[in-house]
Order: C-alpha cells, then structure tokens, then sequence
C-alpha cells in the first residue's frame, strides 16, 4: 500500500447550530497538514512521530487528507510504556498514525453524515453525535476543519489506537 495513497483523515463536525458544536476554524491555510500543525504550536508529539515514522513527506503532498490529530495533551494520557514501545516498533508506530488519517478532504459537516470511516491503516474508526459533540472512537473532536493547502486536521483529545 503507498503511503500517499493511505494518507486521508476523517473529518468530524456537528451542525454549527448546535451548542457543544467543536470549534471550526475555515478557510484553507498557505501551508501544508504537517506546516499547519506545526505552525499550531500544540501538535509537537505528534509531529516528531510522524518524521520519526517517515511519514511527513506524504502529509506534506499533494494528495487530499483528513488528519484526525492528537495534541501533546492527549499524547501526555497514553502511558509512557506505550509511547517507548511505539518509538521503538517502526512498523508499529506508521499503523497507530496511519489510524488518524482517512484518504480524501473530509470536512465536518461531511462527517457526521458518517457511522464510520475507513483509515489507511485499515481498520475504520466510528464516528458518533452526542450531547452536540462529535466522536471517534472515543476521542472527542475539539477542534474541526483547521485547513490545509492538502486536506484538513480535525483536532482530538485523545490518541487512537488500532484494534489488533
């Protein structure tokens, strides 16, 4: 599987109406997912484990993703066991990002028209509305539709993990 073509996120939104609705920040950026979420200044786990994997050449294309992205907060909650093990398994640690990322621009509103999404990992995530706030998995979506020059990052508060 090329990594290029197993690069999309998933987007989460809820109607703006709502009152929980995650915050959305439109518009598209001049840079690209990994520009932008460096240039956000909470995304720096994840941004060194995605070089680390050799994963920023794909995110940072042409091709169109939905990142569904982590922040250092939600990488402070996965034990440190974990976060040594993912470091230290390549093959591993390229599967648990690839588990953020749904190939294509999926923006909010697109996405909670979805039960599920298929990741480039390959096992999907679930996508749920509740209480006006949207899910995957069990990650909450803080922050939806961050645009990008190559696709979209919708922020979670939790790291995902594959299912074995």
């Amino acid at each position: 599987m090329k990594l290029v073509a197993a690069l999309a996120v998933l987007a989460v939104a809820i109607p703006a109406a709502a009152p929980a609705a995650p915050q959305r920040d439109g518009g598209a950026r001049s840079g690209t997912i990994v520009q932008t979420a460096v240039a956000a200044g909470q995304f720096t786990t994840l941004v060194k484990l995605v070089k680390q994997a050799g994963l920023a050449p794909a995110l940072s294309g042409s091709t169109r993703l939905t990142v569904f992205a982590p922040t250092d907060a939600a990488f402070r909650k996965v034990p440190p066991a974990t976060l040594a093990k993912l470091r230290s398994n390549p093959a591993l640690l390229k599967r648990v990002l690839l588990y953020h990322v749904v190939k294509g621009k999926v923006t909010a509103a697109q996405v909670v028209k979805l039960s599920s999404a298929k990741t480039l990992a390959g096992p999907s995530v679930r996508i749920r509305v509740s209480d006006g706030r949207v899910y995957v998995n069990a990650a909450r979506v803080t922050k939806a539709d961050v645009g990008a020059t190559n696709g979209v990052i919708h922020v979670i508060d939790k790291v995902l993990i594959p299912p074995s």
